[in-house]
């Protein structure tokens, strides 16, 4: 192997294994670094003590037990000889990113920081095999017949690594490895499944991104008005986030939408996420449960409250309904906290049972008796909607379907429906007669943020108008 290809202190090959826990949480139960320099090669491991159990899957892949690291130094404990071992070198690891992340996380804990040049040995494999269609560990120790000692141990693996980097220099021109070494060295870092091609191929525009993971599975739905710029974000934070050093281990193609602006771009991130439901979007999802309070009266003019579904909504005559809520239970509660606050009267409100003559939240001075007649209803009522009002459902401020106009692009909306988005006012109409939208309580609020920054234009007066042209 040229010394050349080395920096003054070599290599450390490194392997960790975990709990399978997050890294900003003391996940590590082993730790391998095999350093290697022109002085020759020096192995060092160590089991750690996490702080919580390992579950019973990960200790049959590993063959490390509870019992194992009951009495294994914490990481802080082993933390100075592991820097020393770390310093200067070139850090190298197959999926970098998780062991480096995690490493560098148990250090940040301790107010300690490191940086070193990390090479990732799957990256390394699909530069100088790009044909290969697989580059997991297993899958480069069958490629390349390397010879294993105890695989998912975290020495073990390590030494997979060096046996994988002698292989290399048995099989290919040193100058190839060389290049290779040194471009993915000088990289921005990127997830190991991804190469610079894919960022490229963004452009910094608004628009949506979507991140797809194993057999082209749905993990992420993002937007942003710079669409590179905010993809490379998730890569350069991943190791002080969980979620995103997840995310990044994951993903293995990026695809987009190009949008003319904001508004266009928050109204396709939240169709895509219900369309796709992607495991890591928590917001935007799709909830069945989603339900509204609808204000009425009976035939005796008492208020009556009902919970009505997001699904069985008339997107005309939300005015009425009050909310929302993701499910039954948040809107209960939530109606029990404002009767709570305004003294009005559970029972009178469907909210507990009856019974005639007696009131229990009055005996305890929570309502004003309205149940009793000791209040009149008309006073409740009125209580009543001062109460709901913040929750109130803004109605649909025109009279029919308009055109909102973000650069060359007219988005068609009714009663605060996103039908689609067209070039030419004419392309409306059709989209009005085919597409059945659903009420869906997150582009309601989208519109009701973003309409007063847009040119609008009612669809009756663009009719109109074409006639009178013609």
């Amino acid at each position: 192997m040229p010394p050349s290809l080395f920096p003054p202190s070599g290599l450390a090959f490194v392997d960790i294994e975990t709990t399978g826990g997050p890294a900003q949480r003391a996940s590590i139960t082993e730790i391998a670094v095999i350093q290697a320099d022109e002085a020759g090669v020096r192995e060092w491991s160590t089991l750690i003590r996490p702080d919580s159990r390992i579950p019973l899957h990960i200790e049959r892949l590993t063959g490390i037990s509870n019992d194992m690291v009951a009495d294994a130094p914490r990481f802080e404990d082993i933390a100075d000889e592991l820097f020393d071992r770390l310093h200067g070198r070139v850090f190298v690891a197959h999926n970098a990113r998780f062991d480096h992340g995690h490493i560098k996380a148990g250090f940040r804990r301790m107010g300690v920081t490191i940086r070193p040049r990390v090479l990732c040995t799957v990256k390394l494999s699909r530069r100088l095999f790009p044909h290969a269609r697989r580059h997991s560990l297993d899958h480069v120790i069958a490629r390349h017949s390397l010879e294993v000692d105890s695989r998912h141990r975290a020495l073990g693996d390590a030494r997979i690594l060096l046996r994988f980097w002698q292989h290399l220099y048995d099989t290919l021109p040193a100058t190839e490895i060389e290049q290779a070494v040194q471009e993915l060295l000088c990289q921005a870092t990127l997830p190991p499944f991804l190469s610079a091609s894919d960022l490229d191929a963004l452009p910094d525009s608004p628009g949506v991104y979507l991140f797809y993971g194993e057999n082209d599975l749905p993990l992420y739905v993002g937007k942003s008005t710079r669409l590179r710029t905010r993809v490379m974000s998730h890569f350069s934070s991943d190791h002080s986030n969980d979620r995103e050093l997840s995310l990044s281990q994951q993903v293995r193609r990026i695809a987009y939408v190009r949008t003319a602006g904001e508004l266009g771009a928050l109204l396709e991130e939240a169709r895509l996420v219900k369309a796709l439901q992607p495991t890591h979007n928590r917001q935007l999802r799709r909830n069945r449960e989603m339900c509204a309070w609808q204000l009425e009266t009976d035939l005796f003019s008492k208020p009556v409250l009902r919970l009505v579904r997001a699904a069985d909504m008339n997107p005309a005559h939300i005015q009425g309904l009050y909310g929302f809520f993701r499910s039954r239970r948040a809107a209960v509660t939530h109606l029990r906290e404002l009767c709570a606050a305004h003294r009005l009267c559970p029972p009178l409100l469907g909210l507990e049972k009856h019974t005639p003559g007696r009131c229990f939240n009055h005996q305890l001075k929570r309502c004003e008796g309205a149940c009793l007649g000791l209040e009149p209803v008309e006073t409740h009522v009125d209580r009543l909607d001062a109460a709901l009002s913040s929750l109130k459902m803004q109605a649909w401020p025109h009279g029919g379907p308009v055109l909102v106009r973000e650069g060359d692009t007219l988005h068609v909306v009714n009663n605060w429906c996103h039908y689609g988005s067209v070039s030419h006012p004419q392309e409306a109409w059709a989209l009005l007669e085919t597409v059945r939208p659903s009420f869906d309580f997150d582009t309601y609020k989208i519109l009701l943020r973003m309409l007063a920054t847009h040119e609008i234009t009612c669809l009756e007066s663009s009719a109109r108008e074409r006639a009178a042209a013609a």
